[in-house]
């Protein structure tokens, strides 16, 4: 990005010196056009120099993501080592063992392959490694390399260039690296029924979009979340004429609909046994659809329910989305059956209007034959109001994995219409696995019902106020509202990260005592050693701005393999993150959390942070520069709970 705003400054630079050669700089009049020339040149100079020093300043402040530093400096090497190899395999990862250096560079083995394959030249890959080190750049970062066994490049990186990047964390806090262009994400997830209360189900979609939202927002993108409510369909023709039943005054008096699903079971129940009522629940389907007000007003009344009680689960859960249910979409359907009527791709089958998919034996149906439309349709419009009115670059849709044929079909469908071009636009099923309880089978009550979410996290915060009562927290350590915000970080925390710790492709037995045990990967365990981490400077009297100013002053000594070991840990946060932003797989910040929380405990047990006299207990020594490491693992934690919507505490 700097080199292509550089270059342009040059030519613009150029071309005003071209102009002053034609004496344009205010000499006659029949030359005011050059002038005018002259002058937009100038601005469009100086806006460019004023951009490329803000980027340039962002950047300084930004994290270098050192993978990617290392793949150019080694994607150079290669270049020049093999001038005429076309797209050679570039893999460069962090060292598994520390014998083996920081980082591995494992191109030559896949090099060798190509040459044999396409020149049919034998060249063992040690060769190869030896021609790439030849050819590395001079670089800030690379100590030296070694060639190891048949051809891996160990990469050992420079003392002065890790520290220096630590300072810059603690100095300008935790700064994404720079992102070129930034993008329009619109991230689809939650998406309950109204009339129906939200069940464990709801739990995955809710928590991996909102991180995944929080994630792209960090990393500098525009992000739109939406929640696909089920709010429209023939299921509010029987729910409506329920409604006029029991509460034949409901126009003028709210009615009280305490349990909207026993609301929902009743009417069902009607449904399915009386055929007048039936009956009269398709006529009120037709006056909904033909927008009569005082059924309008009616959907809106049972809607309401519904929407109070979500929102005392997004509450909880600290989520925020806009709603945009499939009411919204209604009004765009027959204009999306006619696009795709009038591009000839509508079949006509048994009275319904289906479009088939190139690759998809299934087609969608976008018209029902009693004229009606259907969940692939409103998808349909869905899509392309996100990609054409909303403006989409990055299209994310956080739906179970039961789901995958029906959107890889609707989004096939996007492309062979022309709504978008997936070289230029993503969009992506980020499909999950259901949740399970501990008998391996689908996560019920002991009565077969789905669990309800609310009762779920209500049983959460009753469990964690249990553990924090076991270990005696509310008897010395914590006072009232620290126990209750304890509390609440335990329980919705563990929850979030019981979910967000398994890949979202596979299904995962629900816990609790798992998921609230302090040891191992758990959220119980991180948020404890995260406090724990806190209290270091705060024990040893170094508040915030000492610890800014140290910041500023001390340079970190990385002369303890611990400290080196945690120093690299750290600086991994970006290289972890860009990894996310490509495969959406939140799991991998987990881990990586749990590994820079197990690599700080053994820095800690061999590293004295602050020494004491044995038998006074008083401070003897504070070696500032490892509490600047505890400080650099604690915001690097903190970002990390944030992007996957924990809430750590001070004090636990």
């Amino acid at each position: 990005q700097f080199a292509f705003q550089e270059n342009e400054i040059k030519l613009l630079t150029a071309e005003i010196e071209r102009l002053k050669n034609f004496g344009c700089l205010g000499v006659s009049p029949s030359l005011e056009g050059l002038r005018d020339e002259n002058a937009k040149l100038k601005y469009r100079l100086n806006f460019l120099k004023k951009s490329l020093q803000e980027e340039r300043s962002k950047s300084t402040k930004s994290m270098i993501n050192i993978n990617s530093c290392l793949q150019e400096i080694f994607g150079a090497a290669i270049q020049a080592a093999y001038p005429d190899l076309e797209n050679p395999p570039l893999v460069v990862t962090p060292s598994q063992q520390p014998k083996f250096g920081d980082y591995q560079c494992n191109s030559a083995m896949g090099i060798s392959q190509i040459l044999l394959k396409t020149r049919e030249q034998k060249v063992i890959p040690r060769e190869i490694a030896e021609k790439i080190v030849k050819n590395i750049p001079a670089n800030e970062c690379i100590e030296k390399v070694e060639i190891a066994g048949p051809g891996f490049i160990n990469v050992h990186l420079r003392k002065d260039f890790v520290s220096k990047q630590l300072s810059n964390l603690l100095i300008n806090g935790v700064q994404p690296p720079p992102i070129g262009k930034r993008k329009k994400v619109v991230v689809d997830f939650s998406s309950p029924n109204i009339a129906k209360e939200m069940h464990v189900g709801h739990l995955r979609s809710t928590i991996i979009g909102e991180s995944m939202s929080r994630l792209f927002e960090f990393a500098g993108h525009d992000v739109l979340r939406l929640n696909h409510l089920g709010d429209w369909g023939t299921q509010f023709g029987m729910l409506i004429a329920h409604l006029q039943d029991k509460f034949p005054d409901y126009l003028t008096v709210s009615p009280p609909i305490g349990d909207l699903q026993a609301f929902y079971k009743e009417s069902k129940q009607r449904f399915d046994t009386e055929e007048e009522f039936k009956k009269r629940a398709y006529q009120c389907v037709v006056l909904l659809q033909s927008k009569n007000p005082d059924f309008i007003k009616a959907w809106n009344l049972i809607c309401d329910v519904s929407r109070r009680e979500f929102q005392k689960i997004y509450n909880c859960l600290d989520i925020t989305i806009i709603e945009r249910g499939e009411s919204f979409y209604q009004e765009m359907m027959k204009d999306i059956v006619k696009e795709f009527e009038d591009k000839g791709f509508v079949q006509v089958d048994d009275g319904r209007k289906v479009v088939f998919v190139p690759g998809f034996p299934v087609p969608l149906t976008i018209v029902k034959s009693d004229g009606g439309y259907t969940y692939d349709t409103s998808d349909l419009a869905a899509l392309k109001h996100r990609l054409c009115e909303e403006k989409g670059d990055i299209l994310i849709y956080v739906v179970d994995s039961g789901q995958s044929v029906h959107f890889q079909t609707v989004f096939a469908a996007g492309q062979m219409i022309g709504w978008y071009d997936p070289k230029v636009t993503r969009v992506a099923h980020a499909a999950f696995g259901v949740v399970l309880g501990e008998d391996k089978k689908k996560f019920k009550t002991r009565s077969g019902d789905t669990v309800r979410l609310i009762d779920l996290l209500e049983e959460g915060l009753k469990r964690a106020m249990d553990k924090l009562k076991d270990k005696e927290r509310d008897k010395v350590v914590l006072t009232p509202e620290e126990l209750k915000a304890a509390q609440t970080s335990v329980a919705f925390g563990c929850i979030k990260y019981a979910d967000l710790s398994h890949n979202r492709l596979n299904d995962y037995v629900f816990s609790f005592d798992k998921m609230l045990d302090d040891r191992g990967n758990t959220a119980a365990y991180l948020l404890y050693a995260f406090t724990r981490i806190r209290a270091i400077a705060r024990l040893a009297n170094i508040d915030e701005q000492m610890l800014r100013k140290a910041a500023r002053e001390e340079v970190l000594i990385l002369d303890h393999e611990k400290e080196w070991k945690l120093g690299k840990c750290i600086l991994r946060f970006p290289e972890i993150l860009q990894k996310i932003l490509e495969d959406l797989l939140l799991h991998t910040l987990c881990d990586y959390l749990y590994e820079l929380a197990t690599t700080f405990t053994e820095f800690y047990d061999s590293c004295y942070c602050v020494e004491k006299d044995r038998q006074t207990g008083q401070i003897v020594k504070v070696n500032m520069w490892r509490l600047l490491l505890c400080e650099a693992t604690a915001i690097i934690m903190a970002k990390g709970f944030d992007i996957l919507g924990i809430k750590p505490v001070q004090r636990m």
